[in-house]
């Protein structure tokens, strides 16, 4: 009886530790932060996360794109300011490695924070030494 009780609890941690973070748990982790993310082994993009929900992100070696972010029922929405019909939703959740993040529209591309800090984000402007 024992072997099957930890059995299921077993079974039942991961599901647990993809809880979706709500939207005040996202603010209160990312607020003041930039994080860098990683996809299959590789550094995929940063963004700074500043008060009042905007954000600054950028595709590795890329320029950089301001926007903001919004709860959206258990999705975390962001909208770019050059592109503002265009909303890209995940679903964030926290593990001991820290922010992991599931796109919510085609190609469900998954993300986890690589690194984390308290700096704003360092945006060159476009054509900077050319």
């Amino acid at each position: 009886m024992i072997r099957i009780i930890l059995a299921l609890v077993l079974l039942a941690l991961p599901a647990h530790a993809q809880t979706p973070m709500t939207a005040a748990e996202f603010e209160a982790y990312v607020t003041g932060r930039t994080l860098t993310f990683g996809f299959d082994g590789q550094s995929y993009g940063i963004e700074e996360f500043r008060e009042g929900r905007r954000t600054t992100w950028a595709f590795m070696q890329e320029e950089c794109r301001e926007g903001r972010w919004f709860p959206r029922d258990e999705q975390i929405c962001f909208v770019y300011d050059d592109f503002p019909n265009e909303e890209h939703c995940w679903i964030f959740w926290q593990d001991e490695a820290g922010l992991n993040a599931r796109f919510m529209g085609e190609g469900g591309t998954e993300l986890y924070e690589v690194q984390q800090s308290p700096r704003p984000l360092i945006c060159p402007g476009p054509q900077v030494g050319v």
